[in-house]
């Protein structure tokens, strides 16, 4: 089988936004379009091709990313939907890992919300070239020119007008293209026909003058341009595309498109921006990584006779088909029945099937080339974040990094039959989802399942039960809350000892604790010097430190930011052993612990809560009631005020009704985490 499409003619993008901008409906239109449907998914009417799940049409919001394949003008687009809620940002988070641009919808009432913020700031992280969609025109209020005011403002960008809006709000009918000075309207109500004119004469000074300012901003990328604006000659729009796409690559410049996802208008321009200016596989730096025995780094280019890399980005449960795992493919080939090598976990693993996605449905392939994405069936040890390659050539891709949970809430089978079954679907649901996780209670014997938010655990809970046929009895949302200590802690010995009548067991550690302020794990260091403790037992006694960082001493919450230097200690000859320390450093760092005045740490939110100007007061003293720290206040168009608050997870339950009755059902909240901050005594005393 041959490569489908030179690898220049790929595109991996992702369609990224706040909540409620538009990208799903947007990603249907592509897929209108691009003749992948042959009639337009609607989110309200719960008919999207991209949001597949029950509890997603119901909900009308994207819980899961979705990828799917499509083309246009010659051009392979994968393209992946992602959640705009802040309770899903590991699907995010995984989709823009493996990414080569992105499309950020910004709905044109609004311009730049909270969460488009957190997403832009992700897509910084992974050097994402990005292409801006001001969505809903056709919407009352709506203001392209404002839109791209607060992305130069809130997000730092540099924006470039690429349009200007023919007709406002409800008689939003076409666009003024800058680069080509001609008019554009849209005849049909499916949009697919569009008529070319010439610019209005009310127009035609504005869009000169918009010209002039754009042509100046991308000519400042290049010098032959420069000089050439400068002197006044002309330039050509093919050289002002091939100079604009490089400042897209290089992240210097954002192209600004404008239309209505949901009235039909403007879909075909953002396709072709996304072909004319971002990147190919090839534009990209290569892949690089490290080799696993010897830590040095590894470059591989994106070729398809290179040495295979690539990255396991999500592990899917399908209920007819098993362990779907998606992967992009960095360099070299997958191919069907071939064996592969997963260096993190030290195992090979067999291909099964290769599958091309299209949202739920999919379609076999005999191998994945460089640059593609796919997903794979049969692999066994492979998660989120490991990497494949060959084992000759060895490669470890830098991982994903994901956010811990902040909620957590208890659960148990409602029959004995049940109790197999909820140990399967928590299994198989937190290999899905890296930021959800499952653990038992010491204290109280229960399972607790945490996650990002209370919307998080509640779309899980309801997939077990469909989805599993798991009937469970589900507790109250509980704050997960950590502990740490406040003062140094040094010289704590603990001697373990046991004598029996044959072999006994030995261990003895002397460590040192310190906190590491704003810290999110545990940090071990050894110190022993001239075999004090022989080396083979050095893990064990890390093990054993992780071990008991699990439960704290004051509430048995999971300890974190604490450094802990293993300095001295003694062996014996015969006695000790790997259990035997494990079990010293485990009762020596609890006892240290006690020793560090301890404290509880909460999950702090930052929260932008938005309503009418006229109920500026009782927003304020809404959150003030909450021990919020108030930021700062902004206005926002349509005589709105934006208040910003860091407020503790623990007293934001139920403030979505809170806020609707004292703004008379108007007021709005968006809420993600921040950092975690020392409880004050009165509030621990009330924990405990």
């Amino acid at each position: 089988m041959t490569r489908p499409h030179p690898l220049e003619l790929y595109r991996n993008i992702g369609i990224i936004a706040h909540i409620d901008a538009g990208k799903t409906t947007t990603t249907e239109r592509i897929l209108f379009y691009t003749g992948k449907t042959y009639r337009i998914g609607s989110v309200d009417e719960g008919t999207t091709v991209t949001d597949w799940m029950a509890q997603e049409r119901e909900r009308g919001i994207t819980i899961v990313s979705a990828a799917v394949t499509a083309e246009w003008k010659g051009y392979q687009i994968n393209l992946i939907d992602t959640p705009g809620h802040i309770d899903f940002t590991a699907e995010v988070q995984r989709s823009l890992r493996v990414l080569d641009g992105g499309v950020v919808v910004f709905d044109a009432t609004q311009g730049v919300e909270p969460q488009s913020e957190t997403v832009w700031r992700q897509a910084d992280r992974y050097a994402v070239p990005r292409i801006c969609f001001a969505n809903k025109m056709d919407r009352v209020g709506a203001s392209y020119e404002m839109t791209i005011d607060t992305i130069r403002q809130r997000l730092g960008a540099n924006p470039i007008q690429m349009q200007i809006p023919i007709g406002a709000e409800a008689e939003f009918r076409g666009y003024v293209d800058l680069l080509t000075m001609q008019a554009n309207y849209w005849e049909d109500e499916l949009g697919k026909e569009i008529r070319v004119d010439a610019i209005p004469a009310d127009l035609l000074e504005e869009s000169k003058a918009k010209r002039a300012e754009m042509v100046e901003k991308i000519a400042e990328f290049d010098d032959a341009l420069i000089v050439k604006f400068l002197e006044g000659e002309s330039i050509s729009v093919d050289e002002l595309k091939a100079v604009l796409r490089t400042a897209v690559i290089n992240n210097q410049a954002t192209p600004v498109f404008c239309g209505t996802a949901l009235r039909n208008k403007g879909i075909q321009v953002v396709l072709d921006a996304v072909i004319d200016y971002l990147p190919s596989p090839l534009d990209i730096p290569p892949v690089t990584g490290t080799n696993p025995d010897k830590d040095k780094n590894i470059e591989l280019p994106a070729d398809d006779d290179a040495p295979l890399s690539a990255l396991v980005f999500k592990i899917v449960t399908d209920p007819y088909m098993g362990r779907l795992a998606y992967i992009r493919v960095y360099s070299g080939k997958i191919t069907q029945g071939t064996m592969v090598y997963n260096p993190i976990k030290d195992k090979k693993e067999r291909i099964g099937r290769l599958l091309h996605m299209y949202a739920d449905r999919r379609e076999d392939v005999t191998e994945v080339y460089a640059g593609d994405i796919g997903a794979v069936l049969g692999l066994k040890n492979s998660f989120t974040g490991d990497t494949l390659c060959n084992q000759h050539n060895p490669i470890v891709l830098e991982s994903i990094s994901f956010p811990e949970p902040v909620i957590s809430v208890a659960i148990e089978p409602k029959t004995m039959a049940d109790q197999d079954k909820m140990v399967d679907a928590l299994r198989k649901l937190s290999e899905e989802d890296p930021t959800f996780r499952v653990h038992m209670d010491e204290n109280t014997n229960q399972t607790v399942i945490a996650g990002m938010g209370e919307l998080h655990l509640d779309v899980l809970v309801d997939r077990m039960l469909r989805e599993f046929r798991v009937k469970a009895n589900v507790g109250r949302v509980r704050v997960t809350y950590h502990e740490t200590i406040t003062k140094p802690v040094t010289g704590v010995s603990y001697r373990y000892v046991k004598q029996t009548g044959g072999h006994g067991q030995y261990g003895h550690v002397v460590l040192n604790l310190e906190p590491v302020p704003g810290g999110t794990e545990i940090v071990f260091e050894n110190k022993i010097q001239q075999g004090v403790i022989p080396r083979e037992f050095i893990p064990s006694i890390e093990d054993g430190i992780r071990e008991a960082s699990e439960s704290g001493p004051l509430a048995g919450f999971m300890v974190t930011g604490v450094k802990v230097s293993l300095v001295d200690g003694s062996f014996h000859e015969v006695d000790s052993s790997p259990l035997a320390f494990r079990m010293a450093a485990i009762l020596g760092f609890k006892q240290a612990l006690e020793d560090g005045a301890p404290v509880l740490l909460e999950p702090i939110m930052k929260v932008e809560a938005l309503g009418p100007a006229e109920y500026l007061g009782e927003i304020l003293s809404s959150l003030n009631s909450r021990r919020a720290e108030i930021l700062g206040m902004e206005n926002r168009p349509g005589n709105a005020q934006a208040v910003k608050s860091l407020v503790p997870l623990a007293e934001m339950f139920g403030y979505a009704t809170t806020l609707r009755s004292v703004t008379q059902g108007r007021g709005v909240f968006t809420m993600e985490f921040d950092h975690y901050a020392p409880v004050s005594s009165e509030v621990a005393a009330k924990i405990l």
